[in-house]
């Protein structure tokens, strides 16, 4: 049977307290090329980071995993306006896979429709992944169904990756005995620098690398926005957008020796 890999989106899309965002419904499912450049209307907007989402999901089903999108509230996924590619950007990368991703139907209609996590089994996941955005900073370590299904998920010999923002979704879950989930684990994640470059090291509600310290992770940070992963075990992290699809092979590579069935990246 195919390797069941859980995606699980922030649902939170302003750069504010939990309290502003949860009145505001998910921001539409934009289309990529077709909106003009992000201006002062977008600057207190947030999600997802396109990226983060996309170019993982494309390289999880290229290699035959069975794919299911959850948010933390859900409902559609809201994405944040500056993750999104422009005209004129073809050649790009990131904006590529974001373009090939919102031209997937299925995609498209996961995105639209997500169960809150608190309402999903995960009995046949074998792995949980945690697309990153600077919405997670205000949902992700909230959330009580998602601490304990990570908790779970674990505890059985699962395997569980986060993207830049994502690691916040690790930062509330504690083991079985209480400590902190990632006291003792190497990992990377999105760094204060990378924040204070660009200009939220103010606005977030912490800062995620000294926030993973603090709790008594081993973070190995890479240079500022150049791709980096790392894999400690049945932990996958990833320290920035440029680091998706590293952590989406990673992930695929810690599958393959846990004997699910996936194809290799061709």
């Amino acid at each position: 049977m195919a390797a069941h890999v859980l995606v699980v989106a922030t649902s939170h899309n302003r750069l504010g307290p939990v309290a502003e965002s949860a009145a505001s419904p998910a921001s539409p499912v934009p289309v990529p090329g077709a909106e003009p450049a992000a201006g002062p209307a977008d600057a207190g907007l947030t999600g997802v980071w396109a990226e983060e989402l996309a170019a993982p999901w494309l390289r999880l089903a290229a290699a035959g995993c069975r794919l299911t999108l959850a948010s933390v509230q859900g409902g559609p996924i809201p994405f944040d306006p500056k993750s999104l590619p422009r005209a004129g950007r073809d050649g790009d990368a990131a904006a590529d896979s974001v373009r090939q991703f919102f031209a997937d139907r299925t995609a498209m209609q996961a995105v639209q429709a997500t169960p809150a996590i608190a309402t999903v089994d995960i009995a046949d996941a074998d792995a949980i992944l945690l697309p990153g955005g600077h919405g997670t900073m205000w949902d992700l370590p909230q959330s009580a169904a998602l601490a304990e299904r990570i908790r779970r998920l674990l505890g059985r010999g699962g395997i569980v990756a986060a993207l830049c923002h994502g690691p916040a979704g690790l930062a509330g879950v504690r083991s079985a005995d209480g400590r902190p989930l990632v006291a003792g684990r190497r990992l990377t994640a999105f760094t204060d620098s990378e924040e204070e470059k660009v200009g939220l090291a103010r606005t977030v509600p912490f800062l995620l690398e000294s926030r993973l310290r603090a709790l008594g992770a081993d973070v190995v940070a890479g240079p500022d926005f150049q791709p980096h992963a790392v894999r400690d075990g049945n932990l996958v992290t990833g320290q920035n957008p440029a680091s998706s699809e590293a952590v989406a092979d990673l992930l695929l590579q810690a599958l393959a020796e846990r004997g699910e069935q996936v194809r290799a990246a061709e």
